[in-house]
């Protein structure tokens, strides 16, 4: 690891005061300073913006939640407006990484973490997303990669906090010094590879992740998530399945289907999403929608198991949001 300076902020304009000359920001630090061992990150000044305490805590509202960028997914996993109205974030939140790394890693951190490929992790590899012009991951190991929607370069958004709030129609807030702040919509704050392989979301270099708002669910929603990996606990997500369901009695009205682990970014299946809404959710509407769930699939040399463990993940998670199923004892978390 290189050596490095550090800005202790205290307050959110001193911490916009540091953004220059390359600096980053450390919250929780837990995707940071990996990457900063494995020298995929050689920051020359860390600017700690933990000691904020603007950026932390849940306000619940009438129109919906407001979640501070500082807050940890463990106070989110645990908060009771949160596991009874949001249940999908209480789920993904409490159910990433360890309990340990819960009660240190942020909701800003967790929606900040870049992508997970072994390839672009390592200093050995100088990669299309550094730079250059190959990608190691097509005609290498490539089993824990995209399987769709990937274009010249096939990792996987990380981020379980994501896959929630895409379901939820969550908004971003950013904030800079000069320009002040501004709001964007989950579904547009991650860059697809081919749009610009050098940028993993639109957050400038001199903005600050500062709230995620989440709008009110609408009566009748029932909502779930579950991560599947390859062990039981604790593990990366090979398929994270979020479902969304907005009910009239036993007709579905509306719903969401988002998935992790299966594109550069957390993306929605509307093709599954049709399938489900007007109707009553059943075992065989749920197993519909899981396998509509894998139109345009393209799996690489390794990972065509995905292309069966997706519609697995969202069969079951339908039935878990609906009440028709208990929790899946073999997802991970």
């Amino acid at each position: 690891m290189n050596s490095f300076s550090l800005a202790d902020c205290s307050t959110v304009e001193a911490a916009l005061s540091q953004l220059k000359n390359g600096a980053v920001v450390k919250a929780g630090g837990v995707d940071l300073l990996d990457r900063m061992k494995n020298g995929t990150d050689t920051p020359d000044r860390l600017v700690n913006i933990r000691n904020i305490r603007e950026l932390r805590g849940v306000q619940a509202t009438p129109d919906g939640l407001t979640l501070g960028a500082l807050t940890t997914l463990a106070e989110i996993a645990d908060h009771p407006t949160i596991r009874a109205q949001y249940t999908i974030l209480s789920d993904a939140c409490g159910r990433a990484a360890t309990p340990h790394i819960r009660n240190v890693a942020t909701i800003g951190g967790n929606v900040l973490q870049e992508l997970q490929c072994w390839y672009f992790r390592s200093a050995e590899f100088q990669c299309i997303r550094k730079g250059k012009d190959q990608c190691f991951a097509f005609s290498g190991l490539n089993q824990y990669h995209a399987i769709m929607d990937y274009g010249g370069c096939p990792s996987v958004a990380p981020s379980s906090g994501a896959v929630a709030l895409l379901a939820l129609n969550a908004t971003i807030e950013l904030t800079s010094a000069a320009k002040g702040k501004r709001t964007v919509a989950i579904k547009d704050f991650y860059v697809q590879p081919d749009a610009n392989p050098h940028r993993f979301n639109v957050k400038a270099d001199d903005e600050l992740l500062t709230a995620i708002h989440i709008p009110k669910t609408a009566p009748g929603t029932r909502s779930a998530y579950q991560k599947y990996g390859e062990k039981e606990s604790h593990d990366w997500a090979i398929a994270d399945a979020g479902i969304l369901l907005e009910m009239d009695g036993e007709v579905c009205r509306r719903a969401v289907v988002t998935m992790g682990a299966a594109s550069p970014v957390v993306r929605r299946s509307t093709e599954a999403e049709a399938v489900l809404t007007g109707k009553p959710i059943t075992r065989d509407t749920a197993r519909a929608a899981g396998q509509a769930s894998m139109t345009g699939a393209m799996p690489l040399s390794m990972n065509g198991y995905k292309v069966q463990l997706f519609p697995t993940a969202i069969y079951r998670t339908i039935l878990l949001a609906a009440g028709q199923m208990e929790r899946d004892p073999s997802a991970a978390g």
